[in-house]
């Protein structure tokens, strides 16, 4: 079949229209409805162009780890193409767009909340984003720009957004009637775990995602598929753990964490003692090994013994509750194989991946009355799989197949976007601190096609400065291809 130079084929319209009969709200709008907001001319998309720049979204900054595995990618000769680092960034030539729906995340507990459709909709309004010319300067701007660029391939680093969006969006492209590839974290993520199996080995991988993700079952569901696909014969046993309040700490969401507060608070919605979803052990303490100091965990009595109220407000506390509750969930199961890797299926996840690591091995070596509780349910050293690296290894096959690579780009040229709450939209709600309040995120219907945020670039204003600074911690490769965010 015989595509044109906007990546359409002599039988887009049939197509289309055999694709279109029906359509979401917001597919809709961005087809069909020429005077929304969102509406896109895809016949003029100029698809499978070398330097278009390539797309990457998540529902916060957490996705900037899947990015910072693009930038730091080389795996490969730069002047032959051939199996082999050569100290070149694989990807140095890309240029690429970044988008954090920061004012709709966390996208995982959309599920819990009966919220999926409205979820989806976040997500096809990413993809639009994406796709669309249209940011605003800042939040105050009453119109947007049209100078942003569109993309040659779009990649979703988000895991829940892969878990419920990828098959839609893929099925949306479809109705655009243009080529272009999506990549999600979770095949990569998965293929990643295996991969430290031998192919008759028995074993236990653990999966660490959001509540919307392990709701989803994706990972399992995906494990699975692959482990078959690929003649695994060993028995894998898969356990979830939904990681309710580690990506809103690592992004400062104040539902979840609050570095000036020293008492209980009234809005916490974290694991707690009761909490009966995730509810605090007081019998596991000892193991949990909380570090109390600075407001750390929040405690009605000086004694912390004495704790009625107690509530996490520290990110590595929060990595010590779930994987303990991990391990209790294998210490439970009669038929539990040891722990061999963990996959972190949240992109937020991997700016712990050092605090993950030293609370494995103090599990691994923890004792209680003489006796070694969890060493025979896990390896001394348990892999720690970030998709990360497998979704640039599928990134750079499919624009090496196709022939996509930029002979022009330059990485410094890279645009990062995040989303905030829209003040001209007088049906928005927002709180002191010009977030969306938690009812308010939660309680919106799918359907309503109206702008709730406006995108705009990267800035001081819209990143907080504990971000700021594990970002130049933890990604420095990609914190210096941000505008604006490493100036003094």
């Amino acid at each position: 079949m015989l595509a044109t130079a906007c990546g359409h084929s002599q039988d887009t319209e049939q197509a289309k229209s055999a694709a279109n009969k029906d359509l979401m709200p917001i597919e809709q709008a961005i087809l069909e409805d020429k005077d929304n907001f969102y509406y896109i001319d895809f016949d003029t998309y100029p698809a499978l162009q070398k330097t278009l720049p390539i797309g990457v979204f998540d529902s916060g900054t957490g996705g900037l780890t899947v990015l910072d595995a693009l930038v730091r990618f080389d795996e490969y000769q730069e002047k032959t193409g051939t199996k082999g680092a050569d100290g070149l960034p694989d990807f140095n030539g890309e240029e690429f767009i970044y988008l954090a729906d920061q004012a709709n995340m966390p996208y995982g507990n959309y599920s819990s909340e009966d919220k999926t459709d409205l979820l989806v909709e976040h997500i096809l309004k990413d993809t639009q984003f994406m796709l669309a010319q249209k940011y605003y300067a800042s939040a105050s701007d009453p119109s947007p720009k049209t100078t942003k660029r569109q993309v040659k391939t779009l990649v979703i680093a988000c895991n829940t957004a892969t878990a419920y969006g990828k098959e839609l969006i893929d099925e949306f492209i479809q109705k655009a009637g243009i080529d272009l590839k999506v990549i999600g974290v979770i095949d990569a993520g998965a293929r990643g775990a295996l991969q430290k199996f031998q192919k008759d080995e028995d074993g236990s991988i653990g999966v660490m995602a959001t509540v919307g993700t392990v709701a989803s079952k994706g990972y399992e569901n995906t494990l699975l598929r692959i482990k078959k696909e690929l003649g695994y014969t060993g028995q894998i046993n898969i356990y979830n753990q939904g990681g309710h309040g580690i990506a809103e700490a690592v992004d400062e969401e104040p539902d979840f964490i609050d570095r000036n507060a020293r008492q209980p608070r009234d809005d916490y919605r974290g694991p707690s003692l009761q909490n009966s979803a995730y509810q605090i052990d007081k019998t596991l303490m000892d193991i949990y090994n909380f570090d109390f100091d600075h407001g750390k965990m929040l405690c009605d009595s000086r004694n912390t013994d004495d704790c009625t109220v107690l509530q996490i407000n520290d990110s590595e506390n929060y990595v010590r509750y779930h994987l303990v509750s991990l391990m209790e969930q294998m210490r439970k199961d009669p038929k539990a194989l040891p722990l061999k890797a963990i996959v972190l299926g949240c992109t937020h996840y991997p700016y712990l991946s050092t605090d993950i690591d030293l609370v494995l091995k103090e599990l691994y070596n923890y004792k209680r009355e003489g006796s070694y509780i969890y060493r025979e349910l896990m390896q001394e050293e348990v892999a720690i799989i970030d998709p990360a690296v497998n979704v640039a290894q599928e990134l750079y096959a499919y624009m090496r197949d196709k022939k996509l690579f930029n002979p022009s780009g330059n990485i410094n040229n890279s645009r990062f976007y995040i989303s905030v709450p829209n003040p001209d939209n007088a049906e928005v709600e927002i709180d002191e601190q010009d977030r969306f309040p938690y009812a308010y995120k939660y309680g919106r219907s799918a359907g309503e096609i109206q702008e709730y945020v406006k995108v705009v670039p990267f800035s001081k204003s819209n990143i907080p400065a504990e971000t700021i600074e594990r970002f130049a911690a933890t990604i420095p490769s990609t914190f210096h291809l941000i505008p604006g965010l490493d100036k003094k």
